[in-house]
């Protein structure tokens, strides 16, 4: 099992996520995930900076999607950073946040299929191939070539999909090294790892890592724990399919109050409607014992990285010295 840790340079800024993740890398945390966001702080001179201030940390974005981000620009980017940190860049990537790109005048069409694309282009361009037209159609690049990077090697960057519905954790299997699958409840990987399994299987693949990218809450106070990961986990059950809501045996009608209470700004509101099981359906959350045993539960379902992501719990400096405790 590893161990990684994700950070919004949203509500941080960059000096907190660099003394975060030196704090994370102390606690032997094996992974940085940095959020990428259109209208927060980018996550590439963030990586760069982390990069520059960590000696084992492996790092990378959290994740990128080929629709704002072209793959001959992600590559060039993996490698630089792959140069800056001595060999410690990992990729993320994914087929994008269908409900912001159309706010940004882009129309998400066939993201599956795009992502798919993307992946071999990045490979092919890290790799130091000249990538000549192919008949691919999203990315037929015709005569590129990366010339004045330091190339990773054989081995390559780490490419890990962000992944959730049946068609992207297939294309995971398939091309990625790795997933990142947004889910923090054992439920969820009996029913995406023998996808992956699957699709790895199609094409000879061994070792791949299983990523759990959970909504962390850690705090020696079970019910201060619980307070800071509530609206987290009203976001993420007011925009779960009914399929998943009944997965966990929630109750359709309080999940359809959230939502509407958070669609009126109405925390207050949100903080008592969310209960104990929209909390375990969609977190990780609770003391150092009670995180320590969800972290066994989802390595015996089949995961092999935890990432603990936001909100991390009441005190980010306080929650990451917490986990140095329970790995």
């Amino acid at each position: 099992m590893t161990y990684g840790i994700e950070f919004v340079p949203g509500n941080v800024n960059v000096k907190q996520v660099v003394n975060y993740c030196k704090l994370a890398e102390s606690k032997d945390i094996d992974y940085a995930w940095i959020t990428n966001h259109y209208n927060n702080r980018h996550c590439y001179p963030v990586l760069t900076a982390v990069a520059q201030a960590t000696t084992t940390l492996k790092m990378g974005p959290g994740i990128m999607n080929s629709f704002t981000d072209t793959p001959a620009g992600m590559a060039s980017f993996a490698c630089t950073l792959n140069e800056i940190s001595d060999g410690r860049a990992v990729l993320g990537i994914g087929p994008g946040d269908l409900s912001t790109l159309p706010k940004l005048a882009i129309d998400p069409v066939k993201p599956v299929a795009r992502l798919g694309e993307a992946i071999d282009q990045i490979r092919a361009l890290c790799s130091g191939a000249e990538v000549k037209k192919s008949g691919l159609e999203f990315f037929d690049y015709d005569g590129a070539k990366l010339t004045g990077v330091t190339l990773p090697g054989k081995k390559g960057i780490p490419v890990y999909v962000g992944a959730q519905g049946p068609k992207v954790l297939e294309l995971a299997g398939l091309k990625g090294d790795g997933a990142l699958i947004n889910a923090s409840n054992p439920k969820d990987f009996a029913v995406a790892i023998p996808i992956i399994k699957a699709a790895c299987e199609k094409v000879g693949k061994k070792g791949f890592d299983v990523g759990a990218y959970t909504a962390l809450s850690i705090d020696q106070d079970q019910k201060k724990a619980e307070k800071a990961a509530k609206i987290v986990a009203a976001f993420i059950a007011a925009g779960s399919p009914e399929a998943l809501l009944q997965r966990h045996g929630l109750d359709l009608a309080n999940v359809a109050k959230i939502k509407d209470a958070l669609a009126r700004f109405d925390f207050g509101a949100v903080g008592g409607l969310v209960t104990e099981k929209e909390i375990a359906a969609f977190t990780i959350c609770g003391t150092p014992d009670v995180i320590r045993q969800k972290c066994e539960d989802l390595t015996k379902a089949g995961v092999t990285q935890i990432i603990f992501g936001s909100p991390l719990g009441p005190d980010m400096t306080n929650s990451i010295r917490l986990l140095g405790k329970i790995m």
